[in-house]
């Protein structure tokens, strides 16, 4: 009798499996709400290579004694990054097979996030449909948000993608 395949894998030839990325229509169940892990901790190096590739100088990002003067302790992470680890955690399941990102719509930043804080994404699959223009595809709204170690919400949005419904 032949192994069986371990959840989230498919064969693809003699003693061979390939990891499952990416959900097909029937998968994205309405209200379902997936926990993407693990978590990620913001780093110093993210941190500063995000301000330097998007030319970000707004002192609030950079500027400790800046930050002192407006009353906080130290300087807050770039949205922008914020929004990349958030997201970039979901991909595996929500978008991992996604053609294109319809609208990132009602992006939020809740709470701010430091360096050093660790952020994890939660999921809700909000609509799932097959495409009208293109049937064998997929349009899927999800509610994504992360939230810090604190289980303080940092970041909220609703993507809409399509992809093929697999």
């Amino acid at each position: 009798m032949p192994d069986a395949l371990p959840p989230g894998y498919r064969s693809v030839g003699e003693n061979r499996v390939r990891e499952l990325v990416g959900l097909g229509l029937a998968d994205f169940v309405v209200g379902r709400v997936v926990e993407h892990r693990p978590a990620r901790t913001v780093t110093l190096a993210e941190h500063v290579q995000i301000l330097a590739l998007t030319g970000n100088e707004a002192p609030i990002h950079s500027d400790v004694e800046f930050c002192k003067r407006t009353g906080r302790d130290q300087v807050l992470v770039c949205g922008l990054l914020t929004l990349n680890i958030v997201l970039g955690m979901t991909v595996r399941s929500t978008s991992g097979l996604t053609t294109a990102n319809l609208a990132p719509d009602e992006v939020r930043f809740e709470h701010p996030v430091h360096v050093g804080d660790t952020l994890r994404a939660q999921s809700e699959t909000l609509t799932a449909r097959r495409s009208r223009s293109r049937p064998e595809h997929r349009v899927v709204t999800c509610r994504i948000e992360g939230h810090n170690q604190d289980d303080r919400r940092v970041l909220g949005t609703r993507p809409r993608s399509t992809g093929p419904s697999r």
